[in-house]
């Protein structure tokens, strides 16, 4: 649909019935989760296994046919699994798979599709066992992840760098820098005389960021009604 049909109280209904859903079960699979959180669809959201810590002020995305699944499978006791730093953002379809350490700092993107896997599944000779070998994987605050790229064991990316969609990323990456290609490589290194403007800078006064989103969606629900919302929804037409 062109626009969103809800009347704003069923918009704020929905919101909250998120919210809902997330506190009665996600919560529970996780080991930790912060505050001021934002799911989208939680209920595609898949959890498997532990440990799995989430900090402040995550944003997630999930949709029917990108679920974001989060997986941990080890043949090992007391592994670090994941952990998701504050002001995250993670986009549909990605997927993180544990089997010993993968490590998000705060301010992290992950786009689309992106998946992140600390082991080999497998053996390479032997590949009747499953996870293989392993390597810890770790993102430096602020990195940025591209559409479709995959980030492999045993890979660091430093602080602020930015990987290119459907790289694959088999080396570190240092800071401040871009990477693109498979097997990734650096393509060109950040600016240092520039500031960047960190997710944490945007939610530096959370009312303030929330107000103003409620202003906005009054402004833009304006004027609609639940007739003209159930019509949308049963008898959808051109130009909805």
């Amino acid at each position: 649909m062109r626009k969103d049909h809800r009347p704003y109280v069923v918009k704020r209904a929905y919101q909250r019935f998120q919210k809902f859903y997330v506190n009665r079960f996600i919560r529970p699979q996780l080991e930790s989760l912060g505050g001021r959180f934002v799911f989208m669809k939680p209920w595609h959201v898949e959890v498997f296994g532990a440990p799995v810590h989430i900090g402040d002020f995550l944003t997630l995305i999930a949709t029917p046919d990108n679920k974001v699944r989060l997986t941990i499978w080890s043949n090992e006791s007391d592994i670090e699994g994941i952990t998701i730093g504050d002001y995250c953002l993670i986009c549909p379809g990605v997927r993180i798979s544990a089997a010993t350490s993968i490590t998000i700092g705060d301010n992290c993107m992950i786009a689309n599709r992106a998946y992140l896997s600390d082991s080999d599944a497998h053996g390479i000779y032997d590949r009747s066992y499953p996870v293989g070998k392993t390597g810890p994987i770790r993102l430096e605050n602020n990195v940025w992840i591209g559409d479709s790229a995959i980030i492999t064991k045993g890979v660091t990316i430093g602080e602020n760098s930015i990987i290119g969609a459907g790289a694959v990323v088999v080396k570190d990456i240092p800071s401040n820098t871009i990477a693109a290609g498979n097997p990734a490589k650096v393509v060109k290194e950040l600016d240092p005389e520039r500031k960047i403007t960190t997710r944490a800078d945007w939610f530096s006064d959370p009312v303030k960021l929330a107000e103003q989103f409620r202003i906005l969606d009054r402004a833009m629900l304006e004027g609609n009604t639940y007739s003209g919302w159930f019509r949308s929804v049963l008898f959808p037409k051109i130009g909805d």
